[in-house]
Formats: C-alpha cells, structure tokens, sequence
C-alpha cells in the first residue's frame, strides 16, 4: 500500500509516496505519476536515507 507524508497536503506539489508493507523492500515513487518508475531499496537502505535527510545532508 502506497502512502505519502502528512506534510505533503492536496496542493498536487512535489509528494513522494512509500511503500513499505512488501517483504524486504521499501519502494519509493513519484506521487504526481503513480504509473511512473519506483525507486527500491532495503529497509536498511531506506533507513539510512532518511537518517542523511533529517541530518541535511542533501541541502546545497
């Protein structure tokens, strides 16, 4: 099941939607095309992700 950030609103801007019920994967795609390609990676992988992006390390 797809899920997107509380913080994302109904403003159809930029939401990023996760997947995380699959065995072994978290998939990650583009809410504004949901048919479009799916990011995949480990739980691992997805944790570690999150952790840089509440650590800013992603800010210019």
């Amino acid at each position: 099941m797809w899920g997107k950030s509380s913080r994302s609103g109904n403003n159809g801007g930029e939401c990023v939607e996760v997947a995380t019920d699959l065995p072994g994967v978290v998939a990650v795609r583009d809410g504004k095309n949901p048919t479009g390609p799916v990011l995949t990676l480990t739980p691992g992988g997805w944790r570690a992700f999150l952790g840089d992006v509440k650590c800013s390390r992603f800010v210019p």
